[in-house]
């Protein structure tokens, strides 16, 4: 653990209250609150209670309770509870709970409860419950329930297999899809303004009730 450092309140942790394995390159504790700053050291498996905010090198593995907050290299194994935040590079894995945030670079596999928000590179897949938002680039995979908003990149399509449907995106188009086991879908029309020099894009319905204020006045 050299140059590592292990904090609860701004103060060292007592090492009862935690073990380290060298051989096995090994942190374990039952306690929550930490800040954990193993930034220099790779391939490291930690194991903590909750709202711990770990910062840590490449290829480490993280089995933590909810509330956590990560910030890594790649290629890192995550099995969480609810409530985490994950700021990492590329090739990672994530097994959480719900209501959980990502930021993550190309390559990573989600499987995660609902309420979660990612922003990701490419060549990323999702398994997610419902209410998810995704905000991502190319060649991406979305396996989700209901209540999902998606902003990707090009050469993506939708399959409902509630409907046995198939929807090929069109660039720039934003569409909403019809309710549960109806199909087809409704494009979103989008009404460009200008407000002191910049371009804000309002939805029809925004458009609209903009309009009517405008108008009463």
């Amino acid at each position: 653990m050299l140059n590592c450092t292990v904090t609860k309140n701004g103060k060292p942790l007592t090492r009862k209250f935690y073990t380290w394995d060298e051989k096995a390159r090994t942190f374990s504790t039952t306690e929550s609150g930490l800040i954990l700053n193993f930034i220099g050291l790779k391939n490291v498996t930690f194991k903590t209670g909750s709202n711990c905010t770990i910062k840590a090198g490449p290829a480490c593995t993280f089995k933590t309770y909810s509330n956590c907050t990560f910030k890594t290299g790649s290629d890192c194994t995550f099995k969480t509870g609810s409530g985490c935040t994950f700021d990492t590079d590329s090739g990672c894995t994530f097994d959480t709970d719900s209501g959980c945030t990502f930021k993550t670079g190309p390559g990573c596999t989600f499987k995660t409860s609902s309420g979660c928000t990612f922003r990701t590179g490419s060549d990323c897949t999702f398994k997610t419950d419902s209410d998810c938002t995704f905000d991502t680039d190319y060649n991406c995979i979305f396996n989700t329930h209901f209540s999902c908003t998606f902003k990707t990149n090009f050469n993506c399509i939708v399959i409902r297999r509630d409907t046995f449907e198939i929807i090929a995106l069109v660039k720039d188009q934003k569409i909403k899809l019809a309710n549960r086991g109806i199909k087809g879908f409704k494009v979103l029309e989008e009404h460009k303004i200008m407000i002191d020099g910049r371009e804000v894009f309002l939805s029809e319905e925004s458009f609209k009730a903009l309009k009517k204020s405008l108008l009463k006045n």
